[in-house]
């Protein structure tokens, strides 16, 4: 009697040893997009400045970089024109 109850436990306990490894997905090779979503997601928690992360995400991206910048008159100047009443643009 003794005996049958080991074997029935070592029976369960391997049944579910068995069934509690799964394979995992960190064994499967990442896609070229899940690398790209990985390391844009670490780009993020940088804490670059904006020009940097600007610099960066392109390079990731594979985007030409866009270039921004300033007017003398302090206000963004994001390649095109706006003219505003009143003021000279």
């Amino acid at each position: 009697m003794n005996r049958f109850i080991v074997v029935c436990l070592l029976f369960v306990t391997v049944v579910l040893a068995g069934c509690a490894s799964s394979p995992s997905p960190e064994l499967r090779p990442y896609t070229a997009e899940e690398t790209k979503e990985l390391a844009l997601e670490a780009l993020s928690r940088r804490g670059l400045s904006f020009d940097e992360y600007q610099q960066q995400r392109a390079a990731l991206i594979g985007q030409p970089q866009k270039q921004f910048g300033f007017d003398h008159q302090g206000e963004m100047n994001a390649e095109h024109s706006v003219t505003l009443k009143g003021r000279p643009s």
